[in-house]
C-alpha cells in the first residue's frame, strides 16, 4: 500500500496542541480592516481549537499529525 499524503495546505494551518486538539487561526484578519472594530480586530488574533466534526474531516487530510 502507498504511502498517505498530506494535504499540505492543510497542514500549514492548523497545528496539533499538547492535550491533541487542533489549532487554527480565524479569517477576515487580512485586508479591508478600516471597518472593522478594534475589539473585533483583536479577537481575531487569537487562534481558536477546531470543532469535533471538523476534528474529524482534518484529520483525514493531515493523517501524520
Amino acid at each position: 500500500m502507498p504511502k498517505m499524503k498530506t494535504h499540505r495546505g492543510a497542514a500549514k494551518r492548523f497545528k496539533k496542541t499538547g492535550n491533541g486538539k487542533l489549532k487554527r487561526f480565524k479569517a477576515y484578519k487580512s485586508h479591508i480592516l478600516n471597518k472593522k472594530t478594534q475589539k473585533r480586530k483583536r479577537k481575531l488574533r487569537k487562534a481558536a481549537t477546531l470543532t469535533s466534526a471538523d476534528y474529524k474531516r482534518i484529520l483525514k487530510v493531515l493523517p501524520y499529525l
